[in-house]
């Protein structure tokens, strides 16, 4: 990923950066243990070292690396008990999430909600996993906006990223897709009647479904 380095907006290139390097560590390019080395991403984002620092600095607020004095700076990544204490975080959020929007979401909203089901349906057939876990992320990120709620949205947006490549393994499972597809339909009739009980009851199953397919219930912690 290149970006042009002579741009204006610094806000925006750190923003960008950051984004780069979090999506590298979530996806499993830099693992757990990797240094970061300021130089070496710099050259590869084609940028200067100040926003590759300052992007680093961010990443430790959010427990992604952890600098060590006079030494470097190291990936923890997110980690299996990071990955059950989010899913359990988000088995309380996202159910609110859904019954917000099925009482705020406009029509237009609706409507692209409705689009997205359509090409997850499309996609589940053509078996293509790429797509789907884009769809599927897509489906959950417009119930977030659409509930006007910009904290609720952030932090559940956040999360949803930091466990996308759980969630791309996940949708490998046989039949997971269908499943998926079923589950999403669902709490967008209950959104389309504006059934907020409904949409969070259904959505509740949705995430507690994730985990079971992810066999984290059964998955030692703290080890």
């Amino acid at each position: 990923m290149i970006f042009d380095s002579g741009s204006n907006d610094k806000a925006s290139l750190r923003e960008k950066v950051f984004k780069a390097i979090r999506e590298s560590i979530l996806e499993g390019k830099y693992k757990p243990g990797d240094a970061l080395r300021e130089a070496t991403i710099a050259k590869e984002l084609n940028v200067s070292r100040t926003p590759v620092r300052e992007a680093i600095r961010q990443l430790e607020l959010e427990g992604l690396v952890q600098s060590i004095p006079n030494k470097e700076t190291v990936v923890t990544g997110v980690s299996q008990e990071d990955v059950q204490d989010i899913f359990m975080i988000r088995s309380r959020l996202e159910g609110m999430a859904a019954k917000l929007a099925a009482e705020r979401i406009t029509p237009e909203e609706l409507e692209k909600l409705k689009e997205v089901l359509e090409l997850t349906e499309f996609y589940v057939t053509k078996k293509d996993l790429v797509h789907i876990g884009e769809l599927d992320h897509r489906f959950h990120d417009m119930i977030y906006k659409a509930t006007k709620s910009k904290i609720l949205k952030q932090m559940l947006s956040d999360f949803h990223t930091y466990v996308q490549k759980t969630r791309m393994e996940s949708l490998a499972t046989p039949g997971r897709a269908t499943c998926l597809l079923k589950e999403h339909t669902a709490i967008f009739k209950a959104i389309q009647n504006q059934d907020g009980e409904k949409a969070e009851e259904l959505t509740n199953k949705h995430i507690e479904q994730v985990s079971k397919n992810m066999h984290l219930d059964d998955a030692p912690r703290y080890h």
